[in-house]
């Protein structure tokens, strides 16, 4: 049977969502199994990965890696990945034997949930996965096991139908929680497609009314001003404070500059979605001061360091930017001659790129009406930093969207009894197995 003549057959639509539902007890026990599989850590989480992936009639392509050593694109960070063992990519790869008309796809998401933690508390043990009021509740359930979960059952639901993907088909389980770089690292070794899906629970609350196709850059810096102490060996400086350069005091005038760079970025530098979203496309924002110490004798400190970000848009050069920054710290000497004389000194710390993927796109427009169809009202959140959707378009120019199903308590941001809603992780799954039949078209599995 061509694939013309089957979809003049069937609704592939409410085939997918009828199957979604009849295949529901499988899909929820894979969810579950994924969820226990956390109590012994990742390597068997990858295990219960890898045997899915087979079961699919995967080709694997897995492979070990360093994530110190994957190359960064568009992309610095001071600290490497510290204290880690290697990291193990699972890449699971459906040929297809396509006829010119499909494309290629690749479909990801992690299998690394935060490392579990005792505070705050859990209703129950987390491993043990456990639905109420229409909610499955588990460690990792939302980040991400349910978007591993959605792309082995997607694949699964359209095997059940008795179909594959026509176009290559790649299923990449990428660890990405503290730096580990998955999906940079399999792209660097190769991985390529006419577009990528990451699949992940919106972690807004929003479910599949959220598409993940924008990713604001970020730089994270530090400035450090010196001062000096007051000459004396009494052990409070109050008397002498001053006799002494306060360092605290001399920080304010780099607050002040960086201030200012805020102000003018606010006024030129633009993006439509972030104006609608916020009404302002750019931030620079102090996020710490580290000064002094709390008790004992009042004492002027030898340095004060300020820690701060700012946030880029698509289009942004890293280096201008940090460019940009530089040159405002060095403007704050010119309303102070101890830092024309003693410059602060500034540590980059980590810095992304932004990315976007083009709503007039083929993948977006395909995805958007997929979910509009399925019920949802999809619009997209340009406000995710540093979104794993970033790598491909970065790194490649794939263009990349990402989705998932409601969540909620989510262990990353300090909640607990993290959960994804039922109905929307089965929806997620039709949903997914009909953009990949409509992406890379569809042949009788053999």
């Amino acid at each position: 049977m061509s694939k013309n003549d089957f979809n003049r057959s069937y609704d592939l639509a409410d085939r997918l969502s009828e199957g979604a539902m009849s295949t529901e007890e499988a899909s929820l026990n894979l969810l579950a199994r994924l969820i226990a599989a956390g109590r012994g850590g990742r390597s068997e989480i990858d295990a219960l990965i890898a045997a899915e992936m087979k079961t699919l009639g995967c080709e694997d392509e897995s492979f070990d890696y360093d994530p110190a050593a994957v190359p960064l694109v568009a992309e610095f960070a001071a600290e490497q990945p510290g204290g880690q063992q290697i990291e193990r990519c699972l890449v699971g790869r459906l040929s297809g034997h396509t006829d010119g008309t499909g494309r290629s796809l690749i479909l990801f998401a992690h299998p690394d949930p935060e490392p579990h933690r005792e505070a705050p508390a859990w209703q129950a043990d987390p491993f043990t996965a456990r639905i109420a009021e229409g909610r499955m509740t588990g460690w990792g359930v939302a980040d991400d096991l349910a978007g591993i979960a959605v792309m082995i059952r997607s694949v699964a639901l359209l095997k059940a139908a008795g179909l594959s993907p026509a176009a290559p088909l790649a299923l990449v389980s990428a660890p990405s929680k503290s730096h580990r770089r998955g999906i940079a690292a399999a792209l660097h070794r190769g991985l390529d497609a006419d577009a990528a899906v990451y699949l992940h629970p919106a972690e807004s609350g929003k479910g599949l009314d959220e598409i993940k196709a924008f990713a604001p850059g970020q730089i994270e810096f530090q400035v450090t001003v010196e001062g000096r102490p007051p000459e004396t060996n009494e052990p409070a400086h109050t008397a002498f404070a001053h006799l002494g350069v306060n360092p605290f005091a001399e920080a304010m005038a780099v607050v002040a500059a960086l201030q200012g760079l805020d102000a003018e970025r606010g006024e030129r530098v633009n993006h439509p979605l972030l104006k609608e979203a916020v009404g302002r496309s750019t931030n620079l924002m102090i996020t710490h001061c580290d000064y002094g110490s709390t008790g004992g004798s009042p004492r002027i400190g030898p340095s004060c360091r300020l820690t701060a970000a700012m946030s880029l848009v698509p289009g942004e050069d890293l280096d201008a930017a940090r460019a940009e920054i530089a040159r405002a710290v060095e403007r704050s000497g010119q309303t102070s001659p101890w830092l024309r004389d003693h410059p602060p000194l500034i540590d980059w710390l980590a810095g992304v790129s932004a990315a976007e993927t083009d709503r007039d796109s083929d993948l977006y427009r395909l995805v958007a009406g997929t979910l509009s169809s399925a019920g949802a009202r999809p619009q997209v959140n340009p406000l995710h930093t540093s979104s794993d959707i970033r790598n491909p378009v970065v790194q490649k120019a794939i263009p990349t969207v990402g989705y998932g199903p409601l969540c909620g308590g989510l262990t990353m941001a300090g909640g607990h009894d993290e959960w994804v809603d039922v109905a929307d992780y089965l929806r997620t799954i039709a949903v997914t197995a009909r953009i990949v039949a409509a992406w890379c078209g569809l042949e009788l599995a053999g």
